[in-house]
Parts: C-alpha cells; structure tokens; sequence
C-alpha cells in the first residue's frame, strides 16, 4: 500500500473518531441546552399494551418500547442518564409495575444510559454478548452489565406475545438487536434505522454500511404492511420507510463507489457533494458531508 493511501485510511479512522466523539457528547450538550422542566417524553399506544415512547422538547436518547400485560412489564432502551426521573414519571402514567426484563438493541448510551437505575429496582438486562463485552471491556459498574445474553437470536415469552431478538452482524455496531413482537406486529430496530434522516455507522464499535443495509433488509422481511415500526430515531415508521431507506443507503454506496472507483481523493469527493439530492436527511449529527465520509471510509 502506497504512503498516500495510507495517509487518507488515517484520515478516514481520524474522522470517524471525531464523529464518534461528537456523537458521544452532543446529546449531552443538547439536553443542558434546554430550560428544565422542559425536557420530557410522550407515549404513543401501538397495540393493546405495547406503547412507544418518544422524547420531546429536546434530545432524551432513542426510542422506547414498553410492553405490559399480566406476566410483567419489559422496556426497550431507556435513554440519557440525565432524564431518569422525567422517564420513570412518563412510564408511571401508563403502569404503576416495575420493569421485570429490559432489553438493550446497543451500547451507545443514549439507549442505555438507564440501565443501572433500572437494573437497581429489579429488572433483568437482557442484551447481544457483544454488547455485555464491549461494557465489561469499559469496567462499567456491575448494574449497567446485562445479566442474560445470546449470540444469534432468543425468544422472551411474555404477556401473549413473542419478543424474538435477534442479532444484526457488524450493522450500526458489532452488538446490535431488533426485537420482533410476531403477535402484535411491532418491531424495534435499535440503531440500525433512523427514519427520515442519515443513519450513523460506527465503525469504531464494528459498524459497517454494508451490515447496516443487510439488517434493514432482513427488517423488511419480517414486515407486511401493517406492521409498526419503532426506530432507533425518528418518526415511527412503516415497511415503506424502511425500503425508503434502504434505497437511500444502497444508491448513496453507489454514488460515492463511482468516484471512489475514479481516483477521486477524499477531497474532491466532498466537494463533488455526491449525496447532494438527499440533504432532506442531512441532521445535527449526520450532515450531508458527514454521511459522505461515512460511506467513503466503507467504501476504503
């Protein structure tokens, strides 16, 4: 490999730390932005006890199912650490029980910064081994660990229903998750789908564009056109909005693959602005730019 390529694989491993960074902290620095009290979340029914619940006012982390019935309560992701009052005062609305089972699609801690608060009033963490790893790795405190995992898939049994979990290889991370709820028809996909904007890929904790595209096809298959879809961010979404995605995600590798193909450095390739027809997806964290470089460090 030449001294120039392996410059820009440098460049690309820098960038993408930076992002990483970026994203790590920026929902922290957008929660302090807002007035308190102003932070909280809304819970919108899906299904006869199968709830989504999604921040408002500002940034609160990802989406949360919650799932009760008569065998017990079980949650999905459970946001910042800075929002646990407002979060366990949102779930008391719907149910005064206490969360028996609560599953993590990922490790980012926009989606688990709750765990321990959880885990210390019983519920059992429940979550990829990769996941389990990758805390145990960080020395994370005993009640922020999952204390059941799986490699491929599992089935919880609960309130009528099936949960089928299942493992998505090297998609938004190495430890990723989407829990299929087969009786009511709902799906939570973790971070491998953000509706209506650029997802991001972390490629520090295995992320891959090519996984993140495999995961939203297999989420695609599992729907039919009823069925309700929870994303790691965004709307609630349909299997249109996924096939939208991954139409999006396939024609953006394909864009960037002819320059990549052509010789273009990483500059020239910005400033082409290959992915220009879907600024409409550009966000805070995910910009046009930034999907760019996402897609070029795949492609590299």
């Amino acid at each position: 490999m030449s001294f120039k390529h392996n410059i820009q694989r440098t460049s690309h491993r820098i960038k993408l730390s930076i992002l990483t960074l970026a994203l790590s902290i920026s929902p922290f620095i957008s929660a302090h932005e807002h007035k308190e009290g102003k932070l909280g979340f809304e819970t919108t029914k899906l299904n006869t006890g199968l709830y989504m619940i999604s921040g408002v006012g500002g940034f609160t982390g990802g989406n949360i199912a919650l799932i009760i019935g008569d065998d017990g309560a079980v949650m999905i992701d459970n946001g910042l650490s800075t929002v646990t009052d407002t979060l366990k005062k949102e779930i008391a609305k719907t149910t005064k029980k206490p969360i028996d089972y609560l599953i993590n699609t990922h490790l980012h801690g926009d989606h688990i910064g709750n765990n321990a608060n959880f885990s210390n009033d019983g519920a059992k963490i429940i979550s990829h081994k990769n996941l389990r790893a990758s805390l145990v790795k960080k020395d994370d405190p005993k009640a922020n660990l999952p204390v059941l995992t799986f490699s491929d898939q599992m089935t919880l049994y609960i309130n009528g229903d099936s949960a089928r979990i299942t493992h998505i290889k090297n998609a938004h991370t190495d430890g990723d998750a989407i829990i299929h709820f087969e009786k009511s028809n709902v799906i939570h996909t973790g971070d491998i789908m953000f509706n209506g904007r650029f997802p991001f890929i972390d490629g520090n904790n295995g992320g891959t564009l090519a996984g993140v595209i495999a995961g939203l096809k297999h989420i695609a298959s599992l729907a039919d056109e009823s069925t309700k879809i929870i994303p790691g961010h965004g709307p609630l979404a349909n299997k249109s909005d996924v096939e939208k995605t991954i139409a999006l995600l396939e024609d953006a590798r394909e864009l960037v693959a002819k320059l990549v193909k052509a010789g273009k450095s990483d500059a020239e390739i910005l400033k082409a602005n290959p992915l220009a027809k879907y600024q409409d997806y550009s966000w805070n964290f995910i910009t046009t730019e930034k999907m760019t470089n996402q897609v070029i460090a795949n492609l590299r």
